[in-house]
């Protein structure tokens, strides 16, 4: 097949995301259950905020309370985490690729007037408001984005609306599961320790910590110099 340009590649990951959330919207966001509940789904989120980040309060909040803090998201999904997030975070702001996730998000956070989500381009954050924030958060979203380029805008720019001294925690895969396809939007592009840390130096970040190296989970600490 022939080599996909990025416009290509974005437009792909559009439309095989909106199709997911058409077909099974909360499967496609965690493939650990085929039938949510309203409750059960939302508890999950809970769960990855509290063992991402009510283990790290230190790294992520830094001396600020968390209700005077504002949280950037990258790739919200149906809004499963971004929920648990407005629970504990003061100003909540996430993006995704797809129309119909957006859509969903945007229902479960109906009763969270501290959260904003936007449809965004697939690779920059030019949708979100240029202020400063405290805190950058993204979880099983990477692993499923088919390039590096598109990978390492989104860590510029996550950097671009980061206050000095702040966090970025995401993952990214770590698993080396054979040759990435360009057109394959499910199983994303992997890195290496030395590629992970090559790229928060030339984003100007000072990549403290790493977990996971090498599994489908690899999870990055990003502290903006």
């Amino acid at each position: 097949m022939h080599e996909l340009s990025l416009e290509e590649q974005l437009q792909k990951m559009r439309a095989d995301w909106d199709q997911r959330a058409r077909e099974n919207a909360r499967h496609f966001v965690d493939t650990a259950n085929e039938d949510w509940t309203d409750e059960e789904f939302f508890a999950s989120g809970e769960k990855t905020v509290a063992e991402e980040i009510l283990t790290d309060l230190g790294n992520i909040c830094q001396g600020k309370a968390p209700p005077e803090m504002r949280v950037l998201e990258i790739g919200c999904g149906a809004g499963r985490v971004t929920r648990a997030l407005a629970r504990f975070f003061g100003e909540v702001h996430a993006v995704d690729v797809s129309g119909e996730m957006v859509r969903l998000a945007k229902l479960a956070l109906q009763d969270h007037p501290n959260a904003s989500v936007y449809q965004n381009n697939g690779k920059d954050l030019t949708v979100v408001p240029e202020i400063p924030f405290d805190f950058a958060f993204s979880s099983i979203v990477f692993q499923h984005i088919p390039s590096r380029e598109i990978i390492e805008n989104y860590v510029r720019e996550v950097h671009r609306l980061l206050r000095p001294g702040a966090l970025f925690k995401f993952q990214v895969q770590g698993a080396m599961m054979g040759p990435t396809r360009p057109d394959d939007t499910w199983l994303g592009v992997p890195f290496s320790e030395r590629q992970a840390s090559d790229m928060a130096f030339r984003c100007g970040f000072d990549p403290r910590y790493r977990y996971g190296a090498g599994e489908q989970y690899f999870w990055l600490w990003f502290f903006k110099r």
